[in-house]
C-alpha cells in the first residue's frame, strides 16, 4: 500500500507527498540533518501530518499526488482536504 499525504509547518506552509513507509518519510521530512532531504522540508521544519489517503499502488499514489500539487492554492488544501474554511 502507498500513501498520499500532506504535511504542515508552524507557519502554515504545506508539503505535499506519497510513500510506501509514512512513518518513516515523516522523520525523514524532519530531520534537518539529513543530506539527501530536500532543501524545502530541511528549512522548514518542524512538520506535522495533517492529512493522509491510502493507494492499491504506486501509480493511483502518485496521479493523486499531482491532483493536489495541481491546486497550487494552500487554500484549496485546507477546503478540500483539511475541511477548514
Amino acid at each position: 500500500m502507498f500513501w498520499v499525504y500532506v504535511l504542515e509547518n508552524p507557519s502554515g506552509k504545506f508539503y505535499v507527498g506519497q510513500t510506501e513507509d509514512l512513518d518513516a518519510r515523516l522523520r525523514s521530512h524532519n530531520d534537518d540533518n539529513s543530506p539527501t532531504e530536500g532543501k524545502f522540508t530541511r528549512k522548514n521544519g518542524p512538520w506535522a501530518l495533517v492529512w493522509k489517503e491510502i493507494h492499491p499502488d504506486r501509480a493511483s499514489a502518485m496521479r493523486r499526488e499531482r491532483q493536489i500539487k495541481a491546486w497550487k492554492s494552500a487554500r484549496q488544501i485546507r477546503t478540500h482536504l483539511l475541511g477548514r474554511t
